[in-house]
């Protein structure tokens, strides 16, 4: 269904897919972080914060966390000491990754040089 066809139809955008992917994407970070984790995966979260630079722990931490939770990350954590941690991408947003092409690609074509 297109986003004209759920006009009117919907009382808040949130109940759109729209809102949905916008839920889970949205945000300052989110989609660096897919991005990073698309280019060179698995990740290590030291390795994400060096390569994002301006993001705190703490909100790479919660966006990591809100992106498991969202089902487009595996965290798999290694017992030792110290602990190790890699992130990687899942089969679900893999299936991300042309939209967000094509966002790429719309930037390109349209900011101004």
């Amino acid at each position: 269904m297109s986003m004209a066809e759920y006009k009117g139809k919907v009382k808040h955008i949130q109940d759109t897919p729209f809102g949905y992917t916008l839920s889970v994407i949205g945000g300052k970070w989110k989609m660096v972080i897919i991005y990073l984790l698309a280019e060179n995966q698995p990740v290590r979260f030291n390795d994400l914060k060096r390569q994002i630079g301006a993001i705190t722990y703490k909100t790479l931490s919660s966006q990591l966390k809100e992106l498991e939770a969202d089902g487009l990350v595996n965290r798999k954590e290694y017992p030792q000491v110290p602990p190790k941690v890699e992130y990687s991408l899942t089969a679900k947003a893999e299936t991300l990754l042309p939209v967000l092409e094509g966002l790429c690609e719309w930037g390109e074509k349209n900011r101004s040089h």
